[in-house]
């Protein structure tokens, strides 16, 4: 499972979603979200507040190129 830490938030996917489009799940303390890297939208939400939502999706997209290459190495081609 690979993952990186940004801004205290943990960002991951898992070995087997090569058939998805390219995305994160992203966990701090007990909550966890999944954010779609071409839309930025959240594909579900576990315990996020929506002020926290917002601050996911920015370091998302400040971390974009990063979490983009952490996909593209896991899933070559």
């Amino acid at each position: 499972m690979p993952s990186i830490l940004f801004d205290g938030y943990r960002f991951f996917f898992y070995s087997n979603e090569r058939n998805e489009p390219p995305h994160m799940h992203v966990r701090k303390g007990g909550s966890e979200t999944k954010i779609w890297l071409g839309t930025l939208e959240f594909a579900y939400n576990y315990g996020f507040a929506g002020q926290e939502l917002t601050r996911i999706r920015r370091v998302t997209r400040s971390h974009l190129n990063e979490l983009y290459d952490l996909w593209d190495d896991h899933f070559p081609g």
